[in-house]
């Protein structure tokens, strides 16, 4: 009988190399692929050409055959214009989700059916499993290094074709697994936890040499002026440096109004919300979701989960904290749990400040 095919998007870098490893000692026909992204004004092109050429290598070694596709277009179109738009109209902006979806998922999807493969893979830590005909996403043995929370757009068509080699191992076991395997080099790589097109992490200066900047206010809570800013862009919900304090107590931006350009500031407790308005679901585990139904929200990758509930309103989707949480952003993804398992994911598209009756 004769093996599934398998292809595995590969960057260069430990994980993605030893999810190819690993699937081709358990007998899978692979092909490897590279999604190139960068622009000429991205000065991460020595980088990705490093990657390439040990991705390369790999695929010499390991005898299948690779491609490099340039995405460089759509990466721009769906990718950097949305990051840009985003932050120019005073929202949060996760590019890596989207992306996930919108070109990495969907472009892997497309070369997979031209070379008849069966399935995709890559290097994520990530297990997917099924249930009542629902294929869903559950978080990785490794905690501390899961990466279900950028997942959260993709769809059951996407995921029953997705494999994630890594899911059981720790990121240690995975780098073990590569200096076992030879590839000292690759096991060695830093990693890097920015945005990809940013690998600095000076997002404003990348912003600030994209966009025309416009001066605005700076306002107290009270409406009452409080300086300049130069690009609301510079600014995000929960930043206090820079404020002076009022009566010894710190200061924070507190909401961004894009259509006045302008940055409210104010005191801490202006930025708990018990509430928002949730948009984009991906509903994920389960068709939908019960207003009884009980789960923990994950609003950035690092944050703690917080215990949740959901309230339907029109066909509008409000998700209730059952704490109130701390500065939360319109545009930022907001993913939900069940225990260990991926329920559904959404952006947040309004705060709502008082706490709900």
């Amino acid at each position: 009988m004769k093996e599934p095919k398998v292809l595995v998007a590969l960057s260069g870098g430990v994980d993605s190399s030893m999810a190819a490893i690993l699937l081709k000692e358990q007998g899978y026909d692979i092909i490897g692929v590279t999604l190139k992204v960068y622009n000429n004004y991205n000065y991460r092109q020595s980088s990705i050409e490093r990657g390439i050429n040990d991705a390369s290598i790999l695929s010499k070694k390991l005898k299948i055959p690779y491609y490099v596709i340039d995405i460089l277009q759509d990466f721009e179109n769906e990718i950097i214009s949305y990051f840009i738009r985003e932050y120019s109209n005073g929202r949060t902006p996760n590019p890596c989700a989207l992306c996930n979806y919108t070109i990495k998922w969907s472009k892997l999807i497309e070369i997979a059916n031209e070379f008849d493969c069966q399935y995709v893979a890559t290097g994520h830590y990530a297990k997917i499993n099924n249930a009542d005909n629902r294929y869903y996403l559950t978080e990785a043995n490794d905690i501390l290094k899961d990466q279900t929370y950028f997942l959260w757009r993709l769809n059951q068509d996407f995921l029953q074709r997705t494999l994630f080699p890594l899911g059981a191992l720790t990121k240690k076991e995975t780098k073990d697994f590569a200096f076992e395997q030879g590839f000292t080099q690759i096991a060695k790589k830093k990693e890097s936890y920015n945005i990809c097109f940013i690998p600095d992490g000076r997002y404003r200066d990348f912003l600030n040499d994209r966009l025309v900047r416009r001066a605005g206010n700076i306002i107290f809570e009270n409406g009452e002026n409080a300086g300049v800013h130069n690009g609301i862009w510079n600014f995000t919900i929960g930043q206090n440096k820079g404020f002076t304090k009022i009566n010894n107590q710190s200061l924070y931006v507190t909401r961004i109004n894009s259509e006045e350009n302008e940055i409210v500031i104010g005191e801490k407790d202006k930025l708990l919300n018990y509430y928002a308005l949730i948009t984009e679901i991906n509903y994920m585990k389960y068709e939908s979701i019960s207003a009884t139904d009980n789960f923990q929200a994950k609003i950035n990758y690092k944050s703690p989960l917080v215990d949740c509930s959901f309230s339907n309103r029109n066909g509008d989707i409000y998700v209730h904290f059952d704490k109130p949480v701390v500065a939360l952003a319109p545009g930022q993804s907001i993913v939900f749990y069940q225990r260990n398992d991926l329920v559904a994911g959404g952006v947040i598209s309004k705060i709502l400040h008082p706490k709900p009756q």
